[in-house]
């Protein structure tokens, strides 16, 4: 399973690689269609290393820093390498870098304080990457002569607002959890 969550990793690497092509390429549509491969090839390495972890019973608590870390690291890359592809600006790249780690924090957050479970979005992680890969979708059947240049920005400022709204709705029901559990 170990071996799983680091080659998601290598996965996000290229997505995040294809994402800064389209920005020099003259074909950016291949690039494009590269990152949608890259970016569900990483989802379900993500999802198979638990799944190997528990069926092989193979769990431990190194496999919760395999299973976390990579998928910080893994969210952020591709998050980044969006603000410098095509259409887009680096900018809006770091925000959603930032608050996809910071979406997670709170999920783990509230794991330590008892509120175990605590995926809901709207941008929860698959939700942020199908997003991502939609708008990779688009850039890269839309001919050029449509004139979208910054399809890819509006991408990201989507992902920006329901990771603020995830954000706030987990805070939120850490805190009422909490509270009624206490008091």
């Amino acid at each position: 399973p170990n071996a799983i969550s680091i080659a998601s990793m290598v996965f996000a690497a290229g997505a995040g690689g294809s994402l800064v092509a389209t920005k020099y390429s003259n074909n950016d549509g291949i690039w494009w269609s590269c990152s949608i491969v890259l970016i569900i090839m990483r989802l379900l390495a993500n999802m198979f290393d638990g799944m190997v972890a528990v069926e092989s019973d193979r769990l431990s608590a190194l496999g919760e820093i395999y299973n976390e870390l990579p998928d910080r690291i893994s969210d952020a890359g591709i998050f980044i390498a969006a603000g410098f592809a095509s259409g887009s600006t680096p900018h809006l790249g770091y925000i959603a870098a930032l608050l996809a780690v910071l979406v997670a924090y709170t999920r783990t957050l509230g794991n330590f304080m008892g509120v175990t479970q605590l995926f809901l979005g709207p941008m929860a992680k698959s939700h942020r990457m199908f997003t991502l890969s939609a708008f990779c979708l688009f850039n890269a059947l839309l001919p050029d002569a449509w004139g979208i240049s910054n399809l890819l920005s509006w991408g990201l400022l989507i992902i920006i607002s329901g990771s603020i709204l995830t954000f706030l709705r987990r805070v939120r029901l850490i805190v009422i959890t909490v509270q009624s559990h206490n008091g």
